[in-house]
């Protein structure tokens, strides 16, 4: 493995990958040729400087993943990783703590006017009466966004013996009454605050959201506190509202350009501006850059997706029971590719038993890679499986029946279209780990899921399995396992039943082999199948 560090982070998180036969390659060794070194790397770890853009990771082989040590991912095509097939982390969680702490610190300069205070000292000025402040308790703190660091800073904002009033669309009610917390529609909050403090993500929907009209439902003398993104405020509006006095004072550690070049925040007096620094303690980049590197390692080493940003986020024992689906997946979906000749169209998965209740987004794009990567050059992956596939025009649909089917506990079931021809394929994952079909286009078979297979379908009638053991025989193919099934109900008189064999094999099957097997009067089609 090959870990390019292009910016500095704690000692602890380069020592924590420095394993054997892995290579660092530190902020000081890059010398100016990020895009060369990049060439060769499996992952990459950045803070903000860098910009990770699509010409970047043009020429990048084998790179798997991108880790960002902070929150904010905008120096990071994700697009272009995904295509690529990158997974991109960040470490949303890490800095929580620091930024709560310094949206308390401004408010109470806020309050207490400390940063005048400090320059009239500093000119030798004794001037008390007209630093009068006021206290935080009794007032109502309104809370936009209630993610990591907005818990936090409610935590510590109900210590002050504030209210807290909030809005987070995406946070259970029981979750906020436990922590004293009342919710209530943005405009209600706007209307209710004292303090307001914004902790949400830039989405289209909340880029700009503090403007002139949102402003007008804010109270008269409300202070802003902003840590979050810049992006969130019309600066001019919020420059027009403090200049009126209808807004008391702001508190901003973030900017839409930074450094600010042309804010006109910056002259008004009642504007704290702090430098981009909410998140910037000892302790908090020591932890993002130790919580990045272990992602990474973990990543590297077992495939497990921690804060992803780009494909869904697994625990290390969430990943260690799905990953035996995740295998029994991408191997369904490969013997599918392989057994069936048709264009595909459409892709459509079957969630049966505890599997059901998962999230089984990974266990899609290993069935989506499963059927690609058996006709595409561009290689598919759990992380652009599903991007790939949208790109080509495939349909994806997903169905869930969380009571288990069959004698398995779960089941996966893949049916693929092209126009009036389907194929399905079932299987489930036995004795613990071992992947098993169990089911083709409506005919059941347990056979095993692994290495070299040859599929066939025939008319049910005798004699077949001597002459392909013949066959196989006479050309020095060991067979491993011989899994029979044939199409069940009543038959008509002068019909045939449909059968298919599944023969397990040592070693790769040649075509001269299926070529003979094919003209066994009986076979309508014979497959050599390989799963890895």
């Amino acid at each position: 493995m090959k870990i390019v560090i292009a910016e500095k982070i704690s000692v602890s998180a380069v020592d924590l990958l420095r394993e054997p036969r892995w290579t660092v390659v530190t902020p000081e060794q890059i010398d100016g040729k990020l895009a060369g070194q990049l060439e060769s790397a499996d992952a990459l770890i950045v803070r903000s400087a860098v910009q990770v853009n699509a010409d970047l990771l043009e020429n990048t082989r084998k790179l798997r993943v991108i880790g960002r040590a902070g929150v904010g991912v905008d120096n990071i095509d994700i697009d272009a990783a995904t295509r690529k097939g990158i997974a991109v982390m960040n470490t949303p969680g890490a800095n929580a703590i620091a930024v709560a702490e310094h949206t308390l610190a401004l408010m109470l300069a806020m309050a207490r006017h400390l940063c005048r205070a400090n320059e009239l000292m500093h000119a030798g000025k004794w001037e008390k009466k007209s630093l009068q402040g006021t206290e935080l308790r009794g007032k109502t703190l309104g809370i936009v966004g209630l993610g990591r660091v907005g818990m936090e800073v409610a935590k510590r904002a109900r210590a002050f013996g504030m209210e807290i009033v909030a809005h987070d669309p995406f946070v259970s009610a029981a979750v906020v009454r436990e922590q004293g917390i009342r919710l209530a529609k943005l405009e209600e909050v706007y209307a209710a605050a004292d303090y307001l403090s914004l902790h949400v993500g830039l989405t289209p929907q909340t880029a700009g959201m503090i403007n002139a009209e949102s402003l007008k439902k804010m109270k008269r003398g409300v202070r802003l506190v902003n840590c979050a993104r810049g992006e969130l405020m019309d600066e001019a509006a919020l420059a027009q509202a403090l200049q009126k006095g209808h807004l008391a004072s702001a508190a901003v550690d973030v900017f839409a350009e930074e450094p600010p070049k042309h804010s006109p925040l910056a002259s008004l007096e009642n504007v704290i501006a702090t430098p981009h620094i909410g998140g910037s303690t000892h302790e908090a980049q020591e932890a993002v850059g130790y919580q990045i590197a272990l992602q990474v390692k973990e990543y590297l080493k077992h495939g497990v997706f921690q804060n992803a940003v780009n494909v869904p986020s697994v625990s290390h024992d969430e990943y260690v029971e799905m990953q035996p689906y995740i295998v029994l997946a991408e191997r369904l979906g490969a013997f599918l590719a392989q057994a069936s000749e048709a264009t595909l169209e459409e892709i459509s998965l079957r969630y049966s038993g505890h599997i059901a209740e998962w999230k089984t987004d990974l266990i899609r794009n290993a069935a989506v890679k499963g059927i690609l990567n058996q006709a595409l050059d561009e290689k598919a992956n759990l992380v652009n499986a599903a991007s790939i596939a949208a790109s080509r025009g495939l349909e994806i649909h997903e169905a869930r029946k969380p009571k288990s089917s069959g004698g398995a506990g779960s089941v996966l079931s893949i049916l693929t279209r092209s126009g009036s021809e389907e194929h399905l394929v079932k299987g489930a994952v036995l004795h613990g780990n071992t992947p098993r079909l169990l089911h083709v286009d409506g005919i059941e078979v347990e056979a095993p899921l692994e290495r070299n297979l040859i599929y066939l379908r025939n008319r049910d009638v005798p004699g077949v399995i001597g002459k392909i053991g013949t066959i196989l025989g006479k050309h020095g193919i060991n067979i491993a396992d011989f899994s029979l099934g044939r199409r069940a109900g009543n038959l008509q008189e002068g019909t045939q039943r449909q059968a298919i064999a599944v023969v397990h094999v040592d070693g790769k099957v040649p075509e001269p082999v299926l070529a003979e097997l094919r003209k066994i009067p009986a076979v309508q089609q014979a497959k050599a199948i390989r799963l890895v």
